[in-house]
């Protein structure tokens, strides 16, 4: 069984589309709703929770609505396709309403494009287990998430060239009042349509043979077994703990710098990009790794390492270049756990549900989101307790998913033996 590298890469082009959006959206969206039309921080931040809530409710639904889908043009491609489309057009219209000050076109038109990419986020990430065989989708989750992570850096890249900052008085970093955003959204507009369209003409859905056995512990059409369904309870779960204690140290890390170690903005951002480089480093050899041995080990092994590299941080009390090494191991961590956990997922799935348990995976993720902000920001302010509780915060929600992982009895892959060293590097024409 042989893993076909072309189509996978390709088929990661419209992973690639929404990466590109959402990297483009978390950095200018909330910069324009407080510097060009007045918003305060709570209600930008507020704005900016909307896609996760939608995401809870609108992931689920329209994963299981394009399992059932049949058109010409496949289940998935017909959500990728037009919802692309319609998410490039409703961009062009936000980028044109800023540039008019429009606040309310800017508003509804945001709510659109957000309502937009939940419908068709989904089918767009179903698409690789839907033609992949089992024992094979670690290896082509880190072929998507590599690919999917060029279109976030394309984004930032572009931002970084096109928009000129100015320094402001407290040496910060401000655009200038007469700064165009507009060639910014034409262009990430422009990739994302690109990024589809090369999909859809290079891949046809309806052609390619699709995974439709089903997995030894789930009869076809009967109800999932108690302890199969225990399993996905417990991955899921584990999902939620690990974005928890994640998604507060990304959230809250930039402010931790600040507070704790007196350092500037420039010194999160650079470690925080550690992470990211040394996760895109490790996704492929990852998804080889757990080809020998196994999806759960190399989970634990992914939440082991970032768990300890949290409890070295809470006894680091100034900035200092072992940091660089931490995040480093926090990124190659956090690939570990993102190649293996969603094929763990959709493992337990049905040939015919994977878009359903899909949307599940992301409920969880979006939730722990969601609420990972409030509960530490309540903890820090609230409570009093400061951001020296960030790191603790982190080590307790990395522990508990690592115990309910433990528990974890399925979705797991079996190592295929090979019969030669070569074969290990077969690719499918």
């Amino acid at each position: 069984m042989k893993l076909n590298y072309k189509r996978t890469i390709l088929i990661g082009f419209g992973f690639m589309a929404i990466l590109a959006f959402w990297q483009f959206y978390d950095q200018v969206v909330p910069y324009l709703l407080e510097n060009v039309f007045g918003l305060k921080t709570f209600a930008a931040n507020a704005i900016m929770s909307i896609d996760n809530i939608l995401a809870i409710f609108m992931l689920p639904l329209f994963g299981a609505i394009s399992d059932r889908t049949n058109t010409r043009l496949g289940k998935r491609t017909p959500y990728i396709l037009f919802g692309t489309i319609a998410s490039v057009i409703l961009l062009i219209v936000l980028g044109v309403f800023n540039e008019q000050r429009n606040f309310w076109g800017f508003m509804f038109t945001l709510m659109a494009v957000l309502v937009v990419m939940a419908v068709y986020r989904t089918p767009a990430v179903a698409y690789m287990p839907d033609v992949t065989p089992k024992p094979l989708r670690s290896k082509a989750n880190a072929i998507i998430n590599l690919v999917g992570y060029i279109g976030g850096i394309f984004a930032t890249v572009v931002m970084m060239f096109m928009l000129k900052s100015e320094t402001a008085a407290d040496g910060s970093s401000v655009y200038s009042e007469d700064q165009s955003f507009l060639p910014v959204f034409l262009v990430i507009a422009g990739f994302m349509l690109l990024s589809v369209l090369i999909l859809v003409f290079t891949v046809k859905e309806n052609k390619l043979p699709h995974v439709e056995d089903e997995p030894e512990e789930v009869s076809k059409g009967g109800k999932m077994p108690k302890d199969v369904f225990c399993s996905l309870v417990l991955i899921l779960l584990s999902v939620f703990l690990w974005f928890m204690a994640y998604n507060a140290v990304t959230t809250a890390f930039s402010r931790y710098c600040v507070n704790v170690w007196g350092a500037d903005l420039g010194t999160s951002s650079s470690y925080l990009l550690t992470a990211t480089v040394a996760a895109i480093a490790a996704f492929v050899p990852l998804g080889f790794l757990s080809s020998k041995v196994g999806r759960k080990k190399a989970v634990l092994l992914g939440i082991a390492l970032m768990t300890a590299c949290y409890v070295i941080a809470i006894f680091i009390t100034k900035q200092t270049p072992l940091m660089y090494l931490i995040f480093g191991l926090v990124g190659v961590g956090w690939a570990s756990i993102n190649v293996n956990s969603f094929p763990m997922v959709v493992e337990m799935s049905s040939g015919s549900d994977v878009g359903k348990y899909t949307g599940f995976y992301y409920t969880f993720s979006m939730a722990a989101q969601i609420t990972t902000p409030l509960l530490s920001g309540a903890l820090i302010d609230n409570l009093g307790l400061g951001y020296s509780v960030l790191f603790p915060y982190a080590v307790l929600f990395s522990a508990l998913s690592f115990v309910t992982m433990l528990f974890v009895k399925h979705g797991d892959s079996k190592p295929q033996a090979k019969g030669s060293v070569l074969e290990n590097f077969d690719v499918e024409d």
